[in-house]
């Protein structure tokens, strides 16, 4: 059992007396809340927040943080309000320890929603004080080491959970001693078997590894001797969940991931560095295309490390870690160092920068975020980086995740550069904005008044930051939408009786709005246009006292005439592809907005059966653009036959989308297209070329619906135009 006198001596190291009896005041306060409580191991709960405590005395934290880590659960576990605890330690503690309790007050839908939500707040805490996370990680250390006491489905949630998130932001923000134990106990925890078979491999090879080990180690203290440089040189051992990994990712055996002897050498000053790494480069030959400078180039975490692979004296390779002191100090304990530390070094002070930028990331990903589980899903994205180097025009570098695109690269300057960005050039030369980046390249982004992100970029993406301006651009943008169709709709539904929404009183709009729970007129024709209510029910409350006397028929009068080219909220079925020319109708589905299909079609007769349930829509005249439409064409089945017909459909101008083969008797193949053409008649065009071919035994178009009727070109009354 852990005793507050084993605490308070391990503070005394470098605390003041003060400082001390704070501490052990915090004990007492905590001992009461948490009295009668005990963990799933049986033992008194104060065990577990003096456990955290003493993990961040070991990182020699201030005071407030060990405060704060002693009363981390009393908010959350026991009766004990916030405002208790800034009475008694002072507003900085409350914060902390509010900062890393959990909404246990809020009921949610589901645990992945609780768990985002969670991890929102943490966010928004750690904004204000990074020791939050510090806390928050020594909590989930010691709660990693007592696993064994919870059933094996609980065990299993809380190491999944703890590699996908706890582990990779502890890397995050360089606390490499926090992060390795995290991951081997939750390997552990979620692959025991795994766990326990290569521990006892590295257990059988630990001796003659030692003894490799140990002449490498004399061969470069001879070396930097006779150099003149002074340096320490240890070995270093692969932590088990690192061998597991590498043997997943790269498909190794075990014997092919231990057949690397992996060193450090600490030394005084960054110029020695480099003395250091001609000195090993003379005495083994290095590996081409295997050395890093993270000096030059720190990791987003602030990290700084020269690395380099070499060909060793027993026909293994030798990777070396060479570093000064005070990298390695920013190396195993990353923002932490900078209590480890009196004086801040450079690299303390870049590891801290580092962590508060990617902190502030994570708040614009925060703001951009349509839910915290989406919030949550990009900063796991952000969480796994194999980073790249490129360079701006202006001789900036930047540190991309690996197959990073111009597009991540502008929202990484800033999200209104990536929302106007429209090409770029990669090292002089003009490059498609979805092409992946490669390190060490100049990447000028080029950037336009009045562009707009596109929904296929969510295709190529990789970063957190560039996904969620995307999806924030588009939401709003189809919301803009949704609000002008449901203003023709509803306006449509009005004109039944000569009537628009202008007509409507402001005192019956409101009490309508207010009727239906609804913030804004705006909202309402939101609601309306997505589909979520029904453009003549709202109008029959709008005006009640006219659906006696003949009411607002469901849907007569004028068709919505139909573009091509509405947006996000108008839709083409995709069961019986529309094209100009053919006789449509519309329903409106919820969430999607106005769907067109061919009149006809089963499935508007299965998901929109009443009369009422149909929008009346037809083509404008004057249409311009490609609308998909599927083909069926029955062929003998030869070689090259495929070929010549899509030469035929070129040949008409038309674009093959999709492409599909089926074997119906082993001497007829079937093959379904799905081509762009603008009209009917385009359409005709296409199917006369391939008939003329000679090849085919029958083409036809591919429909869901009763043999359609062609549309009259004749329209009458007023135009009602959807944009």
């Amino acid at each position: 059992m852990y005793l507050i006198s084993d605490l308070c001596g391990l503070a005394e190291t470098y605390l003041a007396p003060d400082e001390i009896k704070e501490i052990y005041r915090a004990y007492l306060f905590g001992a009461r809340a948490h009295e009668g409580q005990h963990r799933a191991s049986g033992e008194p709960y104060i065990q577990h927040p003096l456990q955290v405590a003493r993990i961040l005395t070991e990182m020699r934290l201030d005071v407030q943080a060990i405060v704060a880590a002693i009363l981390h659960d009393v908010i959350e576990d026991t009766a004990t309000a916030k405002n208790q605890i800034s009475e008694e330690f002072g507003e900085q503690v409350a914060e902390l320890v509010d900062g890393v309790s959990k909404l246990t007050h809020l009921s949610f839908e589901s645990k992945a929603q609780a768990q985002a939500e969670n991890f929102r707040k943490m966010v928004l805490a750690m904004s204000r004080d990074i020791r939050v996370i510090l806390i928050k990680l020594a909590d989930r250390l010691h709660n990693m080491r007592t696993l064994d006491a919870l059933e094996l489905r609980k065990r299993r949630l809380i190491a999944r959970e703890t590699l996908e998130i706890y582990a990779p932001i502890a890397n995050r923000v360089g606390l490499n001693r926090i992060r390795t134990e995290l991951e081997d106990l939750g390997f552990e925890a979620l692959y025991p078997r795994r766990h326990r078979v290569l521990g006892a491999h590295i257990k059988r090879t630990r001796d003659q590894r030692k003894q490799a080990t140990r002449k490498v180690e004399n061969a470069v203290r001879r070396r930097l001797r006779q150099e003149g440089l002074t340096g320490k040189v240890s070995g270093r051992n692969r932590h088990v969940y690192s061998l597991y990994r590498k043997m997943r990712d790269k498909g190794l055996s075990f014997s092919e991931v231990l057949d690397v002897h992996a060193f450090r050498v600490t030394v005084d000053s960054a110029d020695t560095c480099y003395r250091v790494l001609g000195v090993l480069h003379n005495l083994y030959k290095p590996v081409p295309g295997k050395f890093k400078d993270y000096i030059a180039l720190p990791k987003p975490n602030g990290y700084q490390s020269l690395h380099t692979v070499m060909f060793g004296p027993f026909g293994t390779h030798l990777e070396f870690q060479i570093r000064t002191r005070a990298m390695d100090t920013v190396a195993e304990a990353g923002i932490a160092a900078h209590w480890i530390q009196k004086a801040a070094s450079a690299g303390t002070s870049a590891a801290e920068k580092h962590t508060r930028e990617w902190i502030k990331g994570l708040l614009e990903i925060q703001t951009q975020a349509g839910d915290s589980i989406e919030f949550l899903e990009n900063v796991k994205v952000d969480l796994f980086p194999k980073e790249i180097y490129v360079y701006t025009p202006a001789g900036d570098i930047k540190a991309l995740p690996r197959g990073a695109s111009p597009v991540d690269l502008a929202y990484a300057v800033h999200t209104e550069v990536g929302n106007t960005c429209v090409g770029a050039r990669v090292d002089g030369r003009d490059a498609p904005l979805h092409a992946p980046l490669g390190n060490g390249q100049t990447v000028e982004v080029i950037t336009a008044q009045g562009a707009h992100p596109s929904a296929n970029w969510l295709d190529f993406v990789v970063t957190g930051k560039a996904r969620a301006g995307i999806r924030t651009y588009l939401k709003h943008l189809k919301a803009g939408e949704a609000v002008e169709l449901g203003h023709r709709l509803l306006d449509r539904s009005l004109a039944l009786e000569s009537l628009s929404l202008q007509d409507v009183p402001s005192r019956r709009l409101d009490k309508v709005l207010s009727e239906l729970r609804i913030d804004s007129a705006e909202a309402l024709l939101e609601d309306i246009g997505l589909g979520e209510r029904l453009a003549p029910l709202i109008a029959r409350r709008l005006f009640p006292g006219r659906e006696e006397s003949g009411g607002t028929r469901p849907d007569s009068g004028q068709p919505l005439y139909i573009r091509g080219a509405e947006g996000m909220v108008i839709s083409f079925g995709k069961c019986c592809h529309p094209i100009p020319g053919d006789a449509i109708v519309g329903h409106v589905s919820r969430g999607r907005g106005l769907v067109i299909h061919v009149s006809g079609c089963r499935n508007v007769q299965e998901q929109a059966p009443r009369p009422e349930d149909r929008v009346e829509v037809a083509w404008e005249t004057d249409l311009e653009g490609e609308f998909p439409v599927e083909i069926r064409v029955d062929v003998a089945n030869r070689k090259g036959v495929l070929a010549t017909i899509a030469a035929a459909i070129a040949d008409r101008d038309s674009n093959i989308e999709n492409v599909s083969m089926e074997n119906r008797d082993g001497l007829i193949a079937s093959l379904n297209f799905v081509i762009n053409v603008r009209d009917r008649l385009h359409l005709a065009q296409i199917i006369r070329q391939i008939r003329n071919l000679g090849e085919s035994v029958r083409v036809f178009r591919s429909s869901n619906a009763a043999r359609p009727r062609r549309a009259s070109a004749r329209r009458q009354g007023p135009i009602s135009r959807v944009a």
